[in-house]
């Protein structure tokens, strides 16, 4: 539910017109909420110090305060609150997100050391999900009164991220970090799962063609369903090994006793597993281990920042205007578009996690930079397919660019430690994806700029022309990110090579 960002185009509109805003001041909206993690660095600080319990609280009670007096002002329960009041809260709104996702990454790492690359692709794929999940809520909750929908949306940012906390935060106080066993069986049966869920969620995003079949309260109640099958996952793997009382262990089919796994576990720099010793950092081959200061003098990273930039930042950027760009066509259904970005978002950030478990040690496995630039090429003629004024361009358009820019967020936490290492990664991390606030100030203050060259005396616009330039201009930097990839590829094909050679 951390993803509460990702709504903001399902009521962007309502928000425009009561606060009586321009476009730019709207996209300045949307560029508050990115900015939000460039202050995440306190949550990185406040988990090592802190119980995660408490991180996590903390972070969701900054989006009760952000989203929640944002619904209050909408409901007039606060009269009067200037827009930069507005920008000020959804700024904390966006910071929240960082406090939910530190606690989320370090839970997975830690309780999946020898498989944490799969582990935190597949739970940070399912914050794609949120705009989904909360869209169908709304349409059961507001079936009678549309005219509701931007309050509800702001109420669930506000109050489903604080009610989730609660309810996990007694297990993480009580977490029990022991030996990693080997999971493989585990991850299918995850994979399967959350590829049906992917599935399920894009069918029921094309409202037009589902909502005569599936009514909203059957759509939400499948979603719920869906997202509670994980849970089968752990329990089954506790009933087996209580019923066999064993365990299998990584990289090696011995079968050791369970009751012997406890003797090992607090080795500091090594994990044992039944008389086999690995590595924690096992897996993760780096080209160099570099400090961000060194780090921002390499060309490597320039090239990497920019192609981040043209790529996942870009799409960031499209998603948050989509509310806009749905009116200037006079496509109604803007949720049905939120809901669909939102489930090939979360495809997009599960698809590289599932190669990698199936590809990674095979010869005809891809360097990462060539995998971001095969996948920004769909990308950029999805810009320019947008040039179409039809409602099936705008769809198929909103679904390849969901889905790349989830698959290149999800890629840039690999290729940032491959390239620079795993020491300083939360700091060159955080450096890397600076741009998305960046970007999202450039690129959307220059739509709004060009938005308002074709807007009328209303302070509106309903043409297709109202981002015509804006989409040739991105397509076309979409294309300069894809070049740009492939030559990041040319320079570190012999790390790959040898990586590939060297499993």
């Amino acid at each position: 539910m951390a993803g509460t960002n990702s709504n903001f185009p399902a009521y962007s509109s309502h928000i425009k017109k009561l606060l009586s805003i321009s476009q730019v001041q709207l996209n300045n909206l949307a560029f508050a909420s990115d900015a939000g993690k460039l202050l995440g660095w306190f949550a990185g600080i406040a988990a090592n110090y802190l119980p995660l319990w408490l991180v996590l609280l903390i972070g969701s009670i900054l989006g009760l305060i952000g989203y929640g007096v944002q619904y209050l002002f909408l409901t007039n329960h606060i009269h009067s609150l200037s827009y930069w009041h507005v920008f000020s809260l959804t700024f904390l709104a966006g910071n929240s997100i960082c406090w939910m996702n530190t606690v989320s990454y370090i839970v997975s790492i830690q309780n999946f050391p020898l498989d944490r690359q799969v582990a935190v692709g597949i739970s940070t794929s399912y914050i794609s999900l949120s705009a989904k999940i909360v869209t169908d809520i709304v349409d059961v909750v507001n079936v009678f009164t549309p005219s509701k929908r931007a309050e509800t949306y702001l109420l669930m940012n506000s109050v489903l991220p604080l009610f989730f906390a609660i309810v996990v935060a007694p297990v993480i106080r009580d977490m029990k970090i022991g030996k990693s066993r080997k999971l493989s069986d585990g991850f299918r049966v995850m994979f399967v799962i959350t590829i049906a869920t992917g599935i399920y969620a894009v069918i029921t995003s094309i409202k037009p063609a589902i909502s005569k079949l599936l009514p909203s309260l059957l759509t939400l109640i499948g979603m719920v369903i869906f997202l509670l099958l994980p849970i089968v996952v752990p329990l089954f793997e506790s009933m087996k090994e209580h019923w066999h009382k064993k365990c299998w262990i990584r990289r090696d089919p011995r079968i050791c006793d369970l009751s012997k796994l406890e003797e090992d576990i607090n080795t500091p720099e090594e994990v044992i597993n039944c008389g086999v010793k690995e590595d924690n950092d096992v897996g993760f081959a780096v080209m160099e281990e570099i400090g961000p200061k060194k780090m921002l003098m390499k060309l490597d990273f320039w090239l990497y920042f920019f192609v981040y930039l043209f790529g996942a930042t870009l799409g960031l950027v499209y998603l948050n205007n989509l509310g806009q760009i749905a009116d200037t066509r006079g496509f109604t259904e803007t949720s049905s578009l939120v809901s669909l970005s939102s489930s090939f978002g979360f495809f997009g950030r599960l698809l590289p996690s599932l190669f990698d478990y199936l590809f990674s040690r095979s010869k005809y496995a891809i360097s990462r930079p060539a995998t971001i630039a095969v996948t920004l090429a769909p990308m950029t003629g999805a810009f320019f397919l947008l040039l179409n004024n039809s409602h099936i361009c705008l769809y198929i358009s909103t679904a390849i660019i969901g889905i790349c820019t989830g698959a290149i967020t999800s890629i840039s936490v690999s290729q940032t430690t491959e390239l620079f290492g795993t020491k300083n990664f939360g700091v060159n991390h955080n450096i890397v994806v600076a741009n998305i606030p960046i970007g999202s100030f450039i690129f959307g203050d220059l739509a709004a700029m060009l938005y308002r060259k074709q807007e009328n005396s209303l302070g509106s616009c309903l043409r297709i022309k109202c981002f015509q330039t804006t989409f040739i201009i991105w397509g076309c930097l979409c294309l300069l990110g894809t070049c740009l990839a492939f030559i990041l590829h040319r320079r570190t094909q012999k790390f790959y090579t040898h990586l590939r050679v060297g499993n």
